[in-house]
């Protein structure tokens, strides 16, 4: 293969994918419809005309007929007032008449095939031609249909559907987390909360404790929540290590509170 021809062939195949490229369906569609109704309007003109030279052809075919029907009565008139010159004279322009007429039966014949031919041609055309339209506008609504799944499943693929769920899911855990964190700070102000009655209770338990010891060392007893009357006297000895004990229990009940 020469060079020439190579070349030839990648700039025909560039110049065919430039084309098809650059080929909108709609208008492509648009365009041969206007095409075909062209070629509509001419084969209306081109049967519109083969229908007149038709008729001119049938008249001038009658025209010939008559012409040598009178040529023939003619030639009759002229043998019966005996002028037998003037008669054939008369024949032959009946003959020549006549044979015009033959040549023009077969012409129109002929003209009047080709007119029905052309007439059929005519209604298949025009049959194609609502065909044609019909069928472009359902592959224009299919290509609208295409172009537009196209541009959704172009702006689908450009969303990034997957960082917003992410984004979801680490707020969701953050959401997660701050409740957590408020329910264990209201666990811990409600423990707070116990420690303290547990506090104010343990500090009464220690003051029964204390009378019921006051209550002992002076040989009585008392119930809880009352506290002895008054003390009873005891040694100095005794009296000196009650108070020291009993300054000490202060010392730890001070401690607790």
């Amino acid at each position: 293969m020469g060079l020439f021809d190579r070349v030839s062939r990648v700039v025909r195949s560039n110049l065919n994918a430039a084309v098809s490229s650059a080929e909108n369906p709609e208008k492509i569609l648009d365009q041969a419809i206007i095409d075909m109704q062209e070629d509509l309007v001419q084969m209306r003109q081109a049967v519109a005309g083969a229908i007149a030279s038709q008729k001119r052809v049938q008249q001038q075919y009658e025209r010939a007929n008559s012409e040598a029907s009178t040529w023939q009565q003619r030639a009759q008139l002229a043998l019966q007032k005996g002028d037998e010159e003037l008669a054939k004279q008369a024949l032959l322009r009946k003959k020549t008449q006549a044979e015009t007429a033959v040549a023009l039966k077969t012409q129109l014949d002929s003209q009047s095939t080709a007119v029905e031919q052309l007439k059929r041609n005519l209604i298949g055309l025009e049959s194609k031609l609502s065909e044609a339209k019909t069928k472009k506008d359902m592959l224009k609504a299919r290509a609208s249909a295409a172009k537009a799944n196209e541009q959704l499943q172009n702006t689908t693929s450009r969303m990034n559907t997957g960082s917003a769920m992410a984004a979801f899911e680490r707020m969701e855990e953050k959401v997660l987390q701050m409740e957590a964190t408020s329910q264990a700070a209201a666990e811990l102000a409600g423990a707070d909360l116990e420690s303290q009655f547990a506090s104010l209770e343990a500090g009464g338990d220690v003051d029964f404790e204390l009378a019921q010891m006051k209550a002992q060392l002076s040989g009585g007893s008392v119930d809880q929540g009352q506290l002895p009357a008054a003390e009873t006297t005891i040694p100095v000895t005794e009296s000196t290590e009650v108070d020291a004990e009993l300054e000490e229990l202060r010392s730890q009940i001070d401690k607790l509170d």
